[in-house]
């Protein structure tokens, strides 16, 4: 029972994170109006607008007959996401106590950041001030209390500075912007959580993948080699193998470690 109660309040931010996604990067309030249809502007009912659910029972369409608009298909991917990765960070039954309910939420809104991040960017190539604001509060909190004052600031440092000097040389070198300002803030911040080696590690992991990924591209010919591709979800996608999977992480560094020397 704890799990499904944990499964559907997953499900249920997962949903709030697709209204975020959607809102923010068109100024749109995240609260009100009620959510509607993009193409018709017919109101979602309550029982259509159940996680996962909905989609399904509407095969992935609009309500109204008179529209019948395509659904897309990252509403329910997103929810999915979010309810399997509350399951996953919940604590155990037999662990269950105020400290590791505190760190779930820590985690849990960490995600949910991260996966409204990854999808704004990859349709608006932005990542949001207010969102990066949000996380630059919850991890100077977490800081203030688990972190050493050291390895927080020295890492906050690292992580703005390194990648603001490099983006300010590909400019003048280039005259053009070859990281945003919201990559930038977003490694910073970072920086904050996973300390000065953490987030070099993360600048590494994210600009390997970065480079691997749109040489793909451009081999394949799905871009030019003009085109400029959101860098964001590569910066996410490293964090959250190192955040959320991080025994998995330190094994995959042990293995590379050990290889080089």
């Amino acid at each position: 029972m704890i799990s499904f109660f944990v499964f559907v309040f997953g499900a249920l931010f997962g949903s709030f994170a697709n209204v975020i996604i959607y809102r923010v990067p068109r100024n749109k309030s995240i609260v009100f109006p009620r959510s509607a249809c993009p193409h018709c502007d017919t109101l979602i009912k309550w029982y259509q607008n159940i996680p996962i659910i909905s989609y399904l029972f509407l095969r992935g369409k609009c309500a109204n007959q008179n529209c019948r608009a395509q659904i897309s298909i990252k509403y329910p991917i997103v929810e999915l996401l979010s309810a399997l990765m509350a399951l996953y960070l919940f604590p155990s039954i037999y662990q269950i106590d105020f400290y590791s309910l505190i760190i779930f939420a820590f985690n849990f809104n960490v995600f949910i950041i991260f996966i409204c991040h990854f999808f704004i960017d990859l349709e608006h190539q932005i990542l949001p001030d207010g969102l990066n604001l949000y996380l630059l509060v919850i991890f100077l909190i977490y800081a203030l209390f688990e972190i050493h004052l050291y390895d927080w600031i020295i890492g906050g440092l690292i992580g703005f500075l390194f990648p603001f000097m490099i983006a300010q040389i590909f400019f003048k070198l280039k005259g053009q912007h070859g990281l945003g300002g919201g990559d930038i803030k977003l490694y910073g911040i970072l920086g904050i959580y996973l300390g000065p080696v953490g987030i070099m590690q993360n600048l590494f992991i994210s600009c390997f993948l970065g480079s691997i990924v749109g040489l793909i591209l451009i081999i394949t010919k799905r871009i030019s080699r003009n085109v400029p591709i959101p860098f964001g979800p590569f910066i996410i996608f490293a964090a959250s193998i190192q955040i959320f999977f991080n025994v998995f992480y330190k094994k995959i560094i042990t293995l590379v470690n050990s290889s080089i020397w």
